[in-house]
């Protein structure tokens, strides 16, 4: 063999050295980048997997905080009906009691203008003091009680004519022509009201 062949010979043999290990650092890369790319996939199912888990927690959060309003909510319905109740027993308390009131107080008029009746007439006949003394004690008495339950009288002459208070029995022209029309002449009998409400209209004669 020549001199030439040989170093021909051995130039392929160093060209197909130089192949083999570039293929040899081409595998050897191959291997090194493969785990790489699988740790990535790893860890992006991870990611996805911790999503999921923390987004279902987040709906049951928010589940378990639905139901604690709903809760709240009821409590605070039940509340109000129950402080409604309690008002609506008061209101309904308070109206019985007063009409009850009204009604035994209504119920003692006539017997308390019996007696105012009773007196005037003893005046006027010259009764006995003693015996007098007496009645008027007892008129006293359903006077204080009247003043008790906040019963007020309607027997004012000189003021006007007022519907919720008196009760028209007749007009009349007034001896004084300086009285004006629809004022209170005289009362024949006495009205009365507790608070607010008249127990009995005022029977009133009022001028023309």
């Amino acid at each position: 063999m020549s001199t030439e062949q040989e170093k021909e010979q051995d130039q392929d043999q160093k060209q197909d050295m130089k192949g083999r290990n570039r293929f040899r650092r081409a595998e050897s890369h191959e291997a090194e980048v493969a785990p790489e790319e699988s740790d990535m996939d790893a860890s992006t199912q991870t990611d996805q997997e911790t999503d999921e888990i923390l987004l279902e927690q987040q709906q049951k959060i928010n589940e378990l905080e639905a139901e604690l309003q709903e809760v709240k909510d009821n409590q605070l319905r039940k509340a109000a009906e129950m402080e409604n109740f309690r008002k609506r027993l008061l209101r309904d308390r308070d109206q019985m009691s007063r009409m009850a009131k009204e009604t035994a107080v209504e119920a003692f008029l006539p017997v308390y203008d019996d007696l105012l009746r009773t007196i005037e007439a003893l005046d006027n006949a010259d009764a006995g003091k003693a015996y007098l003394e007496g009645i008027r004690l007892v008129a006293n008495k359903f006077e204080e009680v009247l003043h008790h339950f906040n019963v007020e009288k309607i027997d004012e002459t000189g003021v006007p004519f007022d519907v919720d208070l008196h009760d028209a029995m007749m007009r009349q022209k007034p001896e004084d022509d300086s009285i004006e029309s629809g004022t209170v002449l005289q009362v024949f009998e006495n009205g009365y009201k507790m608070g607010d409400k008249t127990l009995r209209h005022a029977k009133v004669i009022v001028s023309e």
